[in-house]
């Protein structure tokens, strides 16, 4: 079954599905407020996510040390992004994003 990219207004999903109106109906039962903004049929079976655009260093994992960071920090964001720019490097935005990202996954 062929890969569908669905863009949203806040999410890009990707989607096993038959065809394009397929792929838009899944996008629609799961995110019905939000708007697709493009639906684009993957060249292949497989999706790849390049750590070098994301700015992923091979020698660094931003999930492991995001969530040393928060459990340095007790939990408190503005600590762990503080503790996350410090150790990393990174800007205040990409700390910010890397650390949110990571207390949705259980802190």
């Amino acid at each position: 079954m062929p890969l569908f990219e669905v863009e949203t207004t806040s999410h890009i999903m990707i989607a096993s599905a038959d065809d394009e109106d397929s792929a838009r109906t899944f996008a629609q039962a799961n995110y019905p407020a939000e708007e697709i903004l493009r639906v684009a049929h993957r060249p292949r079976d497989a999706w790849v996510i390049s750590k070098n655009l994301l700015g992923v260093q091979s020698d660094v994992d931003p999930c492991s040390t995001a969530r040393e960071c928060l459990a340095n920090a007790a939990g408190d964001k503005l600590h762990a992004v503080r503790l996350y720019m410090q150790k990393t490097g990174v800007d205040l935005e990409k700390a910010r994003k890397v650390v949110e990202s990571n207390m949705s996954r259980g802190w």
